[in-house]
């Protein structure tokens, strides 16, 4: 019997939430005044739990390494936010979200927490316009929506380009009001380091003062970790350079499990990487495949005269492009889900049709979306007689207002006009859709542990739907967590305070700082971005888009090899006891050291193709299907949650078996 227990209640899908809440255990506002709460992490799941976790009364400890909770990684997101409105009156509900869901995961979800999760997303987007979110409304007043991939209605509802920025500064004020009651003690410029068991359960955490380089221990009656993913193992993402995986992997190496590392997302539209020395990637919002058409030329010849700048893509007539996406999936054309578009762009590339210097990249072309628009205005100015150049011009204005401050984002890192040639994208590392184990409470296999947002594994299986990373980690921090957490700590309210002073916080500030002692004392030969940029190549050339086994064992080879070269020969310049980014850096890249050989193993093992994890050697041979991904559903229906047990080449897989009871498992198809 598996030692994973799901907690997920009995009874009808529908019903589950409302019952559990029903019969949640609950402590009265007089106990919650008694209660400590350490959140690490202040993006929108952390923001959100800390705020409405304050609001409820009990004491919030929130801890980020940026200089404020505004500077989250949250912040990033552009496209939009999903939920299951049905404002345009299309056909879409709560279950059609929860079905999308699970469908564009790849069936390797839990189905009872994708529903919960497309049950509560309404909920999300009436708290966030209280809260004066200026989500974009049509012309009578409704909210607006757009489509994303991987679904048949539109139900994301957006802020311009700037989604994640202005839901995290809703929830941001949200946080501010409670810091200002004194409900929400904030620990800016703070990393946590390590997590403090007591008596098995997580008690408090061991964090450092990234200016000052003070160690210091903080309790609390539980931990909730909320501190995004592990994309940055690639050293090469969207994510910001100082996203990281150390306190989700601390927790992992005291005892939570850590499910699913090789799902990670490719996001289809990036700008594409330009050199050898570029520090991160930049993501162009989902959003804009909605009217922008990806394509390639069809002849080799018109590829070879684009690099070599003797043609435009404008040159190119409509009979000369391939529109591959709208070729290969009618159904869904350019709006099919990420991991389908982006081993579409690969398989093109590969093929030599790539269209840049490097031969990594494909176009979204915008010329149609802006006559198709400026014909729509003239018709709705009168303007009947209305010429080329004028229907250009009121056709650019709707693109400018929706996507403009993308467009402008995009020509000042090309130096190209997006308006007037087409944009030039890439697939790259975005979302990792693996993390912490957790039940249907939130909690991972440590008591008192929780963990939120992106750190968990739990809601979008092998692959996430575009605008649902915002859903899910609004939907833990202001309607899940708050009522599950209350289950746990209710025991918690003759406790007391938790003391600091035990030998358990003293043996993991030990711990922590002989680490840190180690890496100043080091005197190597190489920076901490040397390793990490080799790590990063090694994930991207064999853990990458598509995996094989002997690339796979490869990569926990070379992993192994270059965590062992690391510890010997990093050099880590400073002092421990000052700001010093180096040291900040080598901590976490040790990390991303032992996580990036987890993922291979994880790849190894699953002998399958599933959403965002493409093992070549399980492909469709033949049928309408041919070349898309093949599941193994006899063998592979389960979470793969991982046990620490000292290097990663000796973790204990454990499988949590998934039942999809309301939902018929079959391949996917967009065609």
């Amino acid at each position: 019997m598996s030692v994973l227990d799901s907690k997920v209640p009995k009874g009808d899908l529908k019903t589950k939430w409302t019952n559990y809440k029903d019969h949640v255990n609950l402590v009265n506002p007089a106990n919650k005044r008694k209660i400590d709460v350490i959140v690490v992490g202040t993006g929108l799941a952390g923001g959100s739990a800390s705020a409405t976790l304050a609001e409820q009364g009990y004491n919030v400890k929130a801890f980020c390494y940026q200089d404020s909770p505004r500077r989250a990684h949250s912040i990033a997101a552009q496209g939009g936010i999903n939920a299951a409105k049905n404002y345009q009156g299309d056909g879409d509900s709560t279950y059609r979200l929860f079905y999308d869901t699970v469908k564009g995961g790849d069936y390797r979800s839990r189905e009872a927490n994708v529903y919960r999760l497309a049950e509560v997303s309404a909920n999300i987007i009436d708290q966030c316009v209280a809260q004066g979110v200026p989500f974009a409304r049509d012309y009578g007043g409704l909210l607006d929506n757009r489509s994303f991939g991987g679904v048949l209605v539109s139900r994301t509802f957006y802020a311009k380009g700037q989604t994640g920025q202005q839901l995290l500064l809703g929830a941001y004020s949200a946080m501010n009001r409670q810091i200002a009651r004194g409900k929400i003690e904030m620990f800016n410029r703070h990393e946590m380091l390590d997590v403090v068991k007591v008596d098995g359960k997580a008690r408090g955490i061991i964090a450092r003062n990234l200016i000052t380089g003070e160690i210091e221990r903080h309790s609390a009656h539980a931990v909730v970790i909320a501190s995004g993913g592990y994309g940055n193992v690639y050293f090469l993402s969207t994510n910001a350079m100082g996203s990281n995986a150390t306190a989700a992997w601390k927790v992992h190496k005291k005892g939570a499990f850590f499910a699913n590392p090789c799902y990670t997302q490719i996001h289809p539209t990036c700008i594409p990487r330009s050199g050898d020395y570029q520090s991160k990637l930049t993501l162009m919002s989902e959003s804009l495949r909605n009217d922008g058409r990806i394509w390639v030329p069809k002849s080799l010849d018109d590829v070879k005269a684009i690099r070599e700048g003797r043609k435009k893509p404008t040159d190119l007539s409509e009979e000369e492009r391939d529109y591959y996406l709208e070729r290969r999936y009618p159904a869904f054309g350019n709006l099919v889900p990420r991991d389908v578009a982006s081993r579409a762009a690969k398989e093109r590339c590969d093929a030599g049709y790539g269209v840049n210097a490097t031969g990594e990249a494909v176009y979204l072309d915008f010329k149609s979306a802006i006559i198709r628009y400026g014909k729509e205005q003239a018709k709705i100015k009168g303007e009947d007689n209305a010429n080329d150049a004028r229907i250009y011009d009121l056709g650019k204005d709707v693109v400018e207002a929706k996507y403009g401050n993308l467009f402008q984002m995009y020509e000042k890192i090309v130096d190209e006009n997006p308006y007037k040639t087409p944009m030039m994208i890439y697939p790259a590392v975005h979302y990792t859709m693996g993390g912490i184990w957790v039940d249907y409470n939130l909690m991972t296999t440590i008591p008192g542990c929780y963990a939120i947002g992106e750190a968990n594994f739990s809601d979008h299986g092998a692959n996430r739907l575009g605008a649902s990373a915002l859903m899910q980690g609004l939907a833990d921090g202001y309607f899940v967590l708050p009522y599950t957490i209350g289950d746990y700590l209710s025991n918690d309210i003759r406790t007391g305070k938790i003391p600091t002073d035990t030998p358990e916080f003293a043996a993991a500030e030990k711990e922590v700082t002989d680490r840190i002692n180690a890496f100043i004392n080091n005197n190597g030969n190489h920076s901490v971005d040397y390793y990490h940029k080799k790590l990063g190549n090694i994930m991207w050339e064999k853990c990458g888009m598509s995996r094989n086994e002997k690339g796979l064992k490869e990569a926990i080879s070379e992993i192994k090899t270059l965590r062992e070269d690391f510890y010997k020969n990093v050099n880590v310049p400073g002092e421990a006891n000052e700001l010093n980014k180096e040291l900040e850096k080598a901590g976490r890249v040790a990390d991303f050291l032992e996580l990036g050989e987890l993922f291979a193993k994880d790849a190894l093992t699953r002998t399958e193709s599933c959403g965002g994890h493409f093992r070549e050697e399980s492909v469709e041979l033949d049928g309408e299907q041919k070349g898309e991904a093949l599941r193994d559903d006899k063998n592979f229906t389960f979470v793969s949650a991982w046990e620490y047990k000292g290097e990663p080449s000796d973790a204990i897989l454990h499988k949590e078996e998934l039942e999809f009871n309301d939902i018929e498992l079959k391949q996917r198809s967009y065609k």
